[in-house]
This record gives C-alpha cells, sequence and structure tokens, in this order.
C-alpha cells in the first residue's frame, strides 16, 4: 500500500473519530505538518511510513497549555495512536510501532525527549516549525484568548524589568520559547527555516515597540538587533 492510501485512510479515521476544536491541531496541521516533513525528508532515507503516520497523530492527545500534565501530552498521544494503530489498522507494521512511539514522543518541547532516529528529527522539526513565522504567529493569540491571557505587559512588553511570564503575557511567549527553536533543530533545512520564520515574529515584536512608541510607519531597530534569531 502506498503512502498516499495511507495518508487517505488516516485522514477518514480522524474525520469520524478525532473531534478536536482546537484550531492549532486540527487535520489541517496535522496535513501541513506532513508536508513540511516531506519536504525535510528530501533526500534523507527514512520510512516515510513512520513519518506520515506520526505526522497524522501526533496531537491526538493534546492537553491545554495550562495543563498540569501537559509534559505527559505526547507520551499518552504515542500510547493511544498504538491502540489506534492495533484496533483500527491491524494491517499496519507492528515492527514500525516503536519508531512510530518514538516519534511522537519526541515531538514535544514540553516533553524534553531527545529525537534519536532521523524520522523522529524530521517530525519534531516539522512540528516545531508550524510554531514559527505567520502560522506561529496566529497561533500564539489564537491560544491566548482561549486561555484569556492578556496579549502583553504594555509598562513592559518584553520584559525588561521583570520576569518573563507566558502564562500571563502571550508575547512573553515568543522570548520564552519560540526564539529559542532554532537552536533545538534537528535538520539543516529545518534550522534554516526556523530562522527564517523567526525573523518574522522579530518584526512583528519591533513594530509592536514602534507603535507603543507612537511610530506607526517605521519597525523598533533596537528590538530587531537585540532579537535576531540564529541557529
Amino acid at each position: 500500500m502506498t503512502v498516499q492510501s495511507w495518508q487517505q485512510r488516516f485522514e477518514n479515521w480522524l474525520i469520524q473519530h478525532h473531534d478536536n476544536d482546537d484550531a492549532a491541531h486540527d487535520i489541517s496541521h496535522f496535513r501541513r505538518v506532513w508536508a513540511t516533513s516531506q519536504r525535510l525528508s528530501e533526500g534523507e532515507k527514512v520510512n516515510e511510513r513512520v513519518i506520515l503516520t506520526a505526522c497524522y497523530f501526533h496531537d491526538i492527545v493534546s492537553l491545554p497549555k495550562n495543563h498540569p500534565q501537559r509534559s505527559r501530552s505526547s507520551i499518552m498521544a504515542a500510547q493511544k495512536t498504538l491502540t489506534i494503530l492495533r484496533d483500527d489498522f491491524p494491517d499496519f507494521p507492528e515492527s514500525l510501532y516503536p519508531a512510530v512511539a518514538h516519534a511522537i514522543e519526541a515531538h514535544s518541547h514540553s516533553a524534553n525527549i531527545m529525537p534519536t532516529t532521523r524520522e523522529a528529527k524530521i517530525v519534531q522539526d516539522a512540528d516545531r516549525l508550524e510554531s514559527l513565522g505567520a502560522i506561529g504567529l496566529a497561533r500564539v493569540f489564537t491560544v491566548a484568548g482561549r486561555l484569556n491571557v492578556s496579549l502583553f505587559n504594555a509598562d513592559d512588553p518584553f520584559a525588561d524589568s521583570r520576569p518573563l511570564n507566558d502564562q500571563r503575557y502571550a508575547l512573553d511567549h515568543f522570548q520564552n520559547k519560540l526564539l529559542r527553536l532554532p537552536a533545538t533543530m534537528q535538520t539543516e533545512q529545518g534550522k534554516a527555516l526556523a530562522v527564517h520564520n523567526a525573523r518574522y515574529l522579530v518584526q512583528f515584536m519591533a513594530k509592536i515597540s514602534a507603535e507603543l512608541q507612537g511610530d506607526y510607519l517605521e519597525y523598533d531597530e533596537d528590538i530587531l538587533t537585540r532579537f535576531a534569531p540564529h541557529a
């Protein structure tokens, strides 16, 4: 069976069984992570079926960011994925279960599990790239709205004189996590794409800074320099 056939089967299953109102972890997210994984896999000797399966089920369990067991989401997702494969896809090779489970477990930033296979590294990079750039920007403020988090601290938006706290301020999440992602990427192409997309977030920060100072036409050059992303 082709990878495309497996993809269609997984999508059909998700449409019927995965009722998720989280726009950051819906079926379109799974498709984008798979598309990015394919790009990162070009020229690599990898098992596409392992990557495809991990991409489509890595967020089958996704606890809210403020949930006390948030760091276990990916472990729970891996366990549920293997149950789904056993029950609903009995023709899926059991020999691939460990590789699929590891790729799912290791994708999560909060789980802090180091990927040890090429497939897991690609899935992790692809998922993290989704957190950067324009889509990542939209996700930050979508999640902030769901959790009733303030957009930023108007008196100290970039935490110059206070501790970062992305549980209270959405903009703090840029420094707390997103701008650190390029340095965590596992593939060379992933690193390059992460730096490129992180620059977009820094430009957004610089635009906010300028507007808070009453300048609606320029970017704050100091912010552009201070937070310039590096892999």
